[in-house]
Protein backbone atom coordinates (compact mmCIF):
# COMPACT_ATOMS: atom_id res chain seq x y z
CA UNK A 1 0.00 0.00 0.00
CA UNK A 2 2.91 2.84 0.67
CA UNK A 3 3.85 1.88 -2.74
CA UNK A 4 0.75 2.57 -4.19
CA UNK A 5 0.30 5.79 -2.34
CA UNK A 6 3.60 6.80 -3.00
CA UNK A 7 2.76 6.45 -6.80
CA UNK A 8 -0.15 8.52 -6.40
CA UNK A 9 1.60 10.80 -5.11
CA UNK A 10 4.16 11.28 -7.65
CA UNK A 11 2.34 10.28 -10.77
CA UNK A 12 -0.92 12.55 -9.63
CA UNK A 13 0.44 16.01 -10.99
CA UNK A 14 0.69 13.89 -14.31
CA UNK A 15 -3.24 13.12 -14.02
CA UNK A 16 -1.97 9.42 -13.53
CA UNK A 17 -4.32 7.53 -11.13
CA UNK A 18 -2.63 4.40 -9.21
CA UNK A 19 -5.01 1.90 -7.06
CA UNK A 20 -4.37 -1.49 -5.95
CA UNK A 21 -7.23 -4.25 -6.64
CA UNK A 22 -7.03 -6.79 -3.57
CA UNK A 23 -8.63 -9.77 -4.49
CA UNK A 24 -10.18 -12.22 -2.22
CA UNK A 25 -10.64 -15.62 -2.36
CA UNK A 26 -11.25 -16.12 -6.69
CA UNK A 27 -13.44 -19.17 -7.86
CA UNK A 28 -10.93 -21.13 -10.11
CA UNK A 29 -8.49 -23.99 -10.47
CA UNK A 30 -6.07 -22.11 -7.60
CA UNK A 31 -8.27 -22.06 -4.82
CA UNK A 32 -9.75 -25.68 -5.65
CA UNK A 33 -5.76 -27.00 -5.56
CA UNK A 34 -5.51 -24.72 -2.54
CA UNK A 35 -8.70 -26.27 -0.52
CA UNK A 36 -7.80 -30.03 -1.42
CA UNK A 37 -3.98 -29.73 -0.18
CA UNK A 38 -5.88 -27.75 3.29
CA UNK A 39 -8.56 -30.51 3.51
CA UNK A 40 -6.10 -33.16 3.02
CA UNK A 41 -3.26 -31.80 5.45
CA UNK A 42 -6.50 -31.59 8.30
CA UNK A 43 -7.99 -35.16 7.32
CA UNK A 44 -11.25 -33.04 6.34
CA UNK A 45 -13.61 -32.94 3.28
CA UNK A 46 -13.31 -30.74 0.64
CA UNK A 47 -16.85 -29.09 1.51
CA UNK A 48 -15.28 -29.13 5.38
CA UNK A 49 -12.33 -26.84 4.56
CA UNK A 50 -14.06 -24.79 2.02
CA UNK A 51 -17.14 -23.83 4.61
CA UNK A 52 -14.56 -22.99 6.85
CA UNK A 53 -13.02 -20.68 4.08
CA UNK A 54 -16.32 -19.26 3.46
CA UNK A 55 -17.45 -18.42 6.85
CA UNK A 56 -14.66 -16.00 6.94
CA UNK A 57 -16.11 -13.79 4.29
CA UNK A 58 -19.03 -12.03 4.82
CA UNK A 59 -21.41 -12.30 1.49
CA UNK A 60 -20.20 -16.86 2.02
CA UNK A 61 -19.22 -16.93 -1.44
CA UNK A 62 -15.68 -16.61 -3.97
CA UNK A 63 -15.78 -13.49 -6.41
CA UNK A 64 -15.24 -14.70 -10.01
CA UNK A 65 -12.01 -13.10 -12.47
CA UNK A 66 -15.41 -10.94 -13.80
CA UNK A 67 -15.50 -9.34 -10.40
CA UNK A 68 -11.67 -8.09 -10.54
CA UNK A 69 -11.91 -7.04 -13.91
CA UNK A 70 -15.22 -5.05 -13.46
CA UNK A 71 -13.26 -3.11 -10.50
CA UNK A 72 -10.71 -2.24 -13.24
CA UNK A 73 -13.43 -1.55 -15.82
CA UNK A 74 -14.87 1.05 -13.69
CA UNK A 75 -11.42 2.49 -12.36
CA UNK A 76 -10.93 2.92 -16.13
CA UNK A 77 -14.10 4.59 -16.76
CA UNK A 78 -15.44 8.40 -15.98
CA UNK A 79 -16.65 6.91 -12.94
CA UNK A 80 -13.28 6.19 -11.50
CA UNK A 81 -11.90 9.15 -12.45
CA UNK A 82 -11.68 10.75 -8.94
CA UNK A 83 -10.24 7.43 -7.40
CA UNK A 84 -6.38 7.56 -6.67
CA UNK A 85 -4.26 5.98 -3.89
CA UNK A 86 -6.85 3.55 -2.83
CA UNK A 87 -6.68 -0.06 -1.62
CA UNK A 88 -10.16 -1.72 -3.14
CA UNK A 89 -11.12 -5.32 -2.01
CA UNK A 90 -13.13 -7.06 -4.02
CA UNK A 91 -13.33 -9.85 -2.13
CA UNK A 92 -16.68 -9.83 -0.34
CA UNK A 93 -15.74 -8.87 2.88
CA UNK A 94 -12.77 -11.19 3.61
CA UNK A 95 -11.60 -11.35 7.25
CA UNK A 96 -8.22 -12.93 8.32
CA UNK A 97 -8.59 -16.66 9.08
CA UNK A 98 -7.05 -17.20 12.57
Amino acid sequence: MGFTKSLAIELGPERIRVNAILPGLVAGDRIRRVIEAKAQAKGISFAEQEAELLRAVSLRCYVTPQDITNMALYLCSPFGAAISGQALAVDGDMQSLI
